[in-house]
């Protein structure tokens, strides 16, 4: 069993991860088209490109970190090197000057540099730490309970940091909306800094053990081709991209509908942000051993995208065909609240198994191939994640220059055909991708009885030592 001690200081390390999630997909879209002026489809763009480099730039520091050799052990060094440039990413981010904010040219390049910034550091930091779970365990129920941890962390941090955020930083002030306030997002940029600060240094205070029989044939970029000669795996790339881009279509599109078709204020907003993700927390971790003991991870995947896909069909759908009250109720609020706990939790509970099937793949390929390749595989499944996430912000970007929301026309005067195909392209995008999601799960067959027995012998073959 890993001590709570370990599990606190691997999985504050999530946080660097969540800060990065928390600026792309609750205020880098709105920042930059609505405050700034930003084209929609030009800020899209611009976000899919950084993704892009995000996916090329994970597999290459995963299998980086998969062959080096250190004091230190194989990933705390990219993690140290890693933290003080992430932090400043941020401040860089929310930060451009006057000259800069008046020319569409010089903003959508600083844009640009600033999301490579911010997304190498983030990379060099996260992959690694990604990677350590496998260092500190190989059983199969605590495995998840590790890589719980830093997902719980993950989804505190990206829900806690923009909801203090919005009720402090962005609150209304003499009447003016503050999240409409281009120097607010400086303060927000400083404040996500000394987070990833913090939370980087606290992580890299842990030690691993490394894998003894860790050799890897071949360069960096053979040693990531390699990971997709596994079914199991492709497998769950094929979901974990499908579920990818809906997520990123949800994240892309969730502040401007709360703000524009339910027209909460910031504070309504900071609520349905933390108060739901709390709690949603608090149950996956509760109900996790009872999940594990009752089905295998694969299973509890599905059963957590169709629980997700009937979640997506009441709450738009009930508001476009006028079963729900008018906005201003409380019951509004409550039903979205209701909404995105059951969101959440399923999302979570989805977030957990694929990375903990992820590492029971790298087993199954150390048996098979003799080689320890955690890095290549967790990168090789953020990779998918990034390149579907380009669809997401991208999508985003063109359906607000589509439908023609304005950042000159305030919430409450929206027309009502702008608000309508929010919401339906919201439905739609998030949507469809969830059903190929639950399909192609079908194709992932690790079971708990067969990794047990690959474990067994390869204890027997190598004199590796993991508690």
């Amino acid at each position: 069993m890993i001590s709570i001690t370990k599990k606190i200081l691997y999985g504050s390390g999530g946080a660097v991860y969540a800060t990065k999630e928390a600026a792309y997909t609750m205020f880098v879209l709105l920042y930059f088209t609505q405050v700034l002026g930003l084209s929609g489809a030009l800020t899209g763009l611009i976000i899919s490109l950084s993704l892009l480099w995000d996916a090329v730039s994970d597999p290459l520091v995963g299998a980086w970190s998969d062959k080096w050799r250190s004091p230190l052990g194989r990933r705390r060094p990219f993690m140290m090197i890693a933290v003080f440039p992430a932090g400043m990413g941020f401040v860089g981010l929310f930060s451009p000057p006057q000259v800069i904010i008046d020319q569409q040219t010089y903003l959508a390049a600083w844009l640009l540099f600033w999301s490579f910034w911010v997304r190498t550091a983030v990379t060099l930091f996260s992959i690694p730490h990604l990677a350590q779970s496998t260092d500190l365990t190989r059983d199969y129920n605590e495995r998840s309970r590790v890589l719980g941890a830093r997902m719980a962390v993950i989804f505190f941090a990206s829900v806690i940091l923009p909801a203090v955020a919005l009720t402090t930083i962005f609150s209304e002030q003499a009447g003016v909306d503050g999240r409409f306030v281009a120097t607010n997002y400086i303060y927000y940029g400083v404040m996500s800094c000394i987070l990833v600060w913090i939370s980087g240094s606290l992580s890299c205070c842990l030690s691993t053990p490394d894998a003894t029989s860790y050799h890897t044939t071949g360069g960096v970029i053979r040693s990531f081709l390699k990971t997709l000669g596994n079914r199991n795996f492709r497998a769950l790339l094929a979901y974990d991209i499908s579920a990818t881009i809906s997520y990123g279509v949800i994240v892309s599109l969730n502040m401007l509908a709360w703000i524009y078709y339910w027209e909460f204020s910031a504070e309504q907003i900071s609520l349905i942000l933390a108060a739901p993700s709390l709690v949603a927390i608090f149950l996956v971790m509760l109900s996790l051993n009872t999940w594990l003991k009752r089905f295998e991870k694969a299973q509890i995947v599905r059963i957590a995208l169709a629980c997700m896909i009937l979640d997506g069909a009441w709450l738009y759908p009930g508001r476009m065909l006028g079963f729900l009250p008018e906005n201003g109720t409380g019951l509004v609020l409550w039903l979205n609240l209701l909404f995105m706990l059951i969101f959440m939790y399923f999302f979570l509970l989805r977030a957990i198994m694929s990375q903990s099937i992820a590492a029971d793949v790298a087993d199954e390929h150390d048996y098979h191939h003799g080689e320890r390749q955690e890095g290549s595989f967790f990168a090789a499944l953020n990779f998918s994640t990034k390149v579907a996430s380009v669809l997401g912000p991208a999508y985003g970007g063109l359906v607000l220059d589509w439908i023609g929301l304005s950042r000159d026309t305030p919430p409450g005067e929206v027309a009502a055909p702008v608000l309508s195909g929010l919401a339906t392209w919201y439905m739609v995008g998030a949507g469809v991708p969830l059903l190929f999601a639950f399909a192609a799960t079908l194709g992932i067959r690790l079971t708990r009885a067969k990794l047990a027995s690959m474990q067994a012998e390869l204890s027997t073959n190598d004199s590796r030592s993991v508690p």
